[in-house]
């Protein structure tokens, strides 16, 4: 078997393979763009071939930004395209896929690789672990009623009732460049988001609202007339769809909330991709009239260098760790001391006696604050060697917010 970089010539080959691999047929492009593969860098892509000259299996990957905890954006690779036809799995492609792509994406000089895992223990096992989480929502419209919220305000502090903005209902051909400069506010300030290369939406590359796909889009914009915030959706049978809610304001949140299920003729509302912990159900007077229909995991982190990436990150607290951690596909096992000091950190290789022993696809699960050190010490899967580590580490990797990603790839 041969693994080869694929050029723009390729791109083809590598659609009928991906497109095989999962028993679908490639898609036609309408008008120059709006399917998923529009923005794929071709510079970036993988082949597997056999001996013979016949293509088996693809890779590919795009260049993201990713906000980290404090704010901080760092580069990342976006694996997608990863298949491997039927009758040749199981005999080493995908494996010498995953080991070249990486390869490939540490000599870049990028110390992250992301991706949406199809199947959760697929990806586990080349070092990638599920670093944020995503819920969708079903609220009966007639029963979800906001209640009058119970928190006394500080005084002189505005409250939520003074606050102003107003909100206007657009066609999607309408707003483009509105969708694009609010999601990417919003991506900059949200740690584990995704941002949507200008070309994504140039192409309609992706799901709705970044293509062209007809929806309507509630743009809330505030008391100075700017753009803070929109919701893209679509109405059938009784129905209304949301397919993502952007802002980093709560009380804008709430009120294209109380927009969408304030629409006529409809019986229940859908929000997709809404953060597991977010307060819209503990706004209502009846809770239960929102009902959670699904939480599962969305971007799962790998991390490449793990210095460079301890490092990068920010952090809310002082404090030590000793990490020892192993990667089994890569062949690697390396012991970091980890210390915290005034938001920013130093991580060098140690001999120290480890605090936490942990597989590297259970620190990118834990990296960007999403999943707690202490859960999988719970599960099993992190070692503590003393009374103390899980709760410190706990309080170590915390992020300001629970980190949300909503880009598909």
């Amino acid at each position: 078997m041969e693994i080869r970089a694929t050029t723009d010539e390729d791109l083809s080959v590598l659609l009928d393979v991906v497109h095989a691999a999962f028993g679908r047929f490639t898609e036609t492009p309408v008008d120059g763009g709006g399917l998923w593969w529009s923005a794929i860098e071709m510079d970036r892509g993988l082949l597997a071939y056999t001996p013979d000259g016949r293509p088996v299996g693809s890779a590919a990957a795009y260049s993201f930004e990713l906000t980290l905890p404090g704010g901080v954006i760092a580069p990342v690779a976006g694996v997608s395209a990863v298949g491997v036809l039927p009758s040749h799995r199981r005999q080493g492609v995908l494996s010498a896929l995953m080991r070249q792509q990486l390869t490939d994406v540490r000599n870049r000089g990028e110390f992250l690789a992301v991706l949406l895992a199809s199947e959760a223990p697929i990806y586990q096992r080349f070092g990638y672990g599920p670093a944020t989480y995503t819920a969708h929502l079903t609220l009966q419209r007639h029963r979800a009623v906001f209640d009058r919220p119970r928190a006394r305000a500080t005084p002189g502090a505005p409250t939520t009732e003074s606050r102003t903005g107003s909100i206007e209902v657009l066609r999607r051909e309408q707003c483009g460049q509105i969708l694009e400069e609010v999601y990417d506010r919003y991506r900059r300030a949200t740690p584990g988001a995704l941002g949507r290369p200008h070309r994504w939406w140039t192409l309609g590359a992706g799901a709705p609202p970044v293509t062209p796909t007809p929806r309507y889009v509630a743009v809330h914009r505030d008391g100075d007339g700017v753009p803070n915030g929109y919701a893209s959706y679509s109405v059938d049978s009784g129905t209304v769809t949301v397919d993502e809610t952007i802002t980093s304001d709560d009380t804008v949140f709430t009120a294209l909330a109380r927009l969408i299920l304030d629409h006529d003729l409809v019986t229940q509302c859908v929000l997709k991709h809404v953060p597991h912990d977010h307060p819209l159900r503990w706004q209502l007077t009846d809770c239960r009239a929102a009902q959670v229909d699904h939480v599962g995991d969305w971007l799962w982190v790998r991390l490449l260098d793990i210095p460079r990436a301890l490092i990068a990150r920010g952090w809310s607290m002082d404090g030590e760790l000793v990490l020892d951690v192993d990667d089994p596909f890569l062949g690697e096992r390396n012991r970091y001391l980890l210390t915290v000091q005034g938001g920013q950190a130093h991580c060098v290789p140690t001999e120290r006696e480890p605090d936490l022993s942990l597989d590297v696809s259970d620190l990118g699960a834990v990296y960007l604050g999403g999943t707690a050190p202490s859960t999988l010490v719970r599960a099993g899967h992190i070692r503590a060697h003393h009374q103390g580590a899980a709760a410190l580490a706990d309080a170590l990797f915390r992020a300001e917010r629970s980190p949300h990603c909503l880009h598909w790839f």
